[in-house]
């Protein structure tokens, strides 16, 4: 399978197989008028399948959702046909409104327009807590 060079443009590595779509679907890449290809379970390595974005343009990302999905990912950005920058985004030390709290008797519940504020409490298992009423958060697809 071949996909177009890009010119200009991030390649979103390493996405554990599967998650591509949901990361596409939350980065809202179906909004954009560039080119952008989702490949899905490809060959690595390291990983054994991945998946793949590839935007033919420079957009911002949230590389706290990058990082809270998956620290393994690589974001490679090219310019004129090269790659000039490689990002693996660490696990953030705060997520907002990326997660959101379940449990009924949290504030979040009673107060609609309260930011959902999670912060990282055990880096070595990426557990993450609510900054409220201190819930462990879910790991649950996007």
């Amino acid at each position: 399978m071949i996909i177009g060079t890009i010119k200009n443009g991030i390649v979103i590595d390493h996405i554990p197989a599967g998650r591509g779509i949901e990361l596409y679907r939350y980065l809202k890449l179906d909004e954009l008028t560039c080119e952008v290809a989702h490949i899905k379970n490809a060959d690595s390595s390291k990983y054994g399948k991945k998946d793949i974005l590839k935007i033919n343009e420079i957009i911002d990302l949230d590389f706290d959702l990058l990082g809270y999905i998956n620290p393994r990912i690589t974001v490679n950005f090219i310019r004129n046909g090269e790659r000039v920058n490689k990002i693996h985004p660490p696990l953030p030390e705060k997520l907002q409104d990326v997660v959101f709290c379940k449990n009924p008797r949290c504030i979040t519940s009673s107060e609609r327009g309260l930011v959902h504020i999670f912060r990282l409490t055990d880096r070595n298992l990426g557990i993450y807590r609510c900054q409220y009423c201190d819930t462990r958060a879910e790991r649950t697809k996007f």
